[in-house]
């Protein structure tokens, strides 16, 4: 049995093993393939019944061209690179790997928040180039130091990792609202479920943890912030298409929107013209928030027991 893994250096930069995977078949990994190169997409699939991709595209025409091709699975929770419904056409398993970064994610999004609001990273750089000993003070800053206590959160999308960020959240002192697509069931007592128009009023952080769709995507636009606090933090680590860059841009250099903190961005990796990489006061991380050791050994871990299982003709988080 072929297995081929056909963008490995995220998931495994070198600190995990593949041994999971080699234990089912002939393995070969490599780091990266081109996902605009769909000719090379194919040659290297060639005849192997199994692979896994993260980001690498697997298209219908791929489906197509692949006949031997009878399991995906997806390195990561989102599934949107496979046409799934070509796979179930062509009679080939896909599977994702939820709930593997639940933590990571969360506390990164804390992360992006406390160094707005503290900007320790900043501090330290200012200090090794020397201006705090130029201060001639016991203290020096140079931004507004901001506290968390008693201020509003507002989550969009209250599913694991919302859960995760609120209960962060409320450990600082912070008062939260949380909305989701869904009905919230059974919010942990510190949480009230608000609509979104109420986040929009009420917050003075705004973090998106909601799953792109066409009813969702660029929410975060002129007329949304128009209807925000002024001043209001806005956090993203979900997906970058939930928000309107040229708007959100236009309201960090205006100042209705304080700051933000991104950790994805609407076309990855980013391009040297997006207007937020301009912006005030804007935070932008190349899309780590999953990326601690710990996050992609569970990730490891799942989608070796999801191949495990479908060769045992127990298929798990198949989609």
């Amino acid at each position: 049995m072929k297995i081929v893994v056909l963008d490995g250096h995220a998931e495994n930069p070198g600190d995990l093993s593949w041994e999971g995977f080699a234990r089912q078949g002939d393995l070969t990994v490599y780091d990266l393939t081109d996902p605009g190169d769909e000719a090379l997409i194919q040659a290297r699939i060639g005849d192997a019944e199994i692979i896994l991709v993260n980001k690498t595209p697997i298209s219908a025409a791929t489906i197509a061209a692949c006949p031997q091709l009878r399991y995906i699975g997806v390195l990561a929770t989102g599934y949107d690179v496979v046409d799934v419904k070509a796979a179930k056409a062509g009679g080939v398993t896909v599977a994702n790997t939820p709930a593997y970064g639940t933590e990571t994610v969360a506390q990164f999004a804390m992360a992006l928040l406390l160094e707005i609001c503290c900007r320790a990273g900043h501090h330290a750089a200012e200090v090794r180039k020397g201006r705090w000993a130029e201060a001639g003070e016991f203290c020096f800053w140079d931004y507004p130091l901001m506290e968390l206590a008693g201020k509003t959160m507002g989550i969009v999308g209250f599913g694991r990792i919302g859960r995760g960020v609120g209960k962060l959240a409320h450990a600082f002192g912070m008062r939260i609202l949380a909305c989701d697509a869904f009905p919230v069931q059974n919010p942990a007592p510190y949480v009230r479920v608000a609509g979104l128009e109420e986040i929009y009023a009420e917050a003075d952080v705004i973090s998106l943890h909601c799953n792109l769709t066409p009813a969702n995507k660029g929410m975060i636009n002129l007329g949304s912030i128009e209807r925000m606090k002024d001043g209001v933090i806005i956090l993203n680590n979900s997906r970058g298409a939930l928000i309107n860059e040229p708007d959100l841009a236009a309201a960090l250099n205006s100042g209705k929107v304080y700051a933000a903190g991104l950790d994805v961005v609407a076309v990855e990796p980013v391009r040297p013209d997006n207007p937020l990489l301009a912006a005030k006061n804007c935070l932008i991380t190349p899309h780590i928030s999953w990326a601690t050791k710990e996050s992609r050994q569970r990730l490891m871990d799942i989608a070796v027991r999801n191949l495990e299982q479908y060769l045992a003709g127990r298929p798990e988080n198949a989609v």
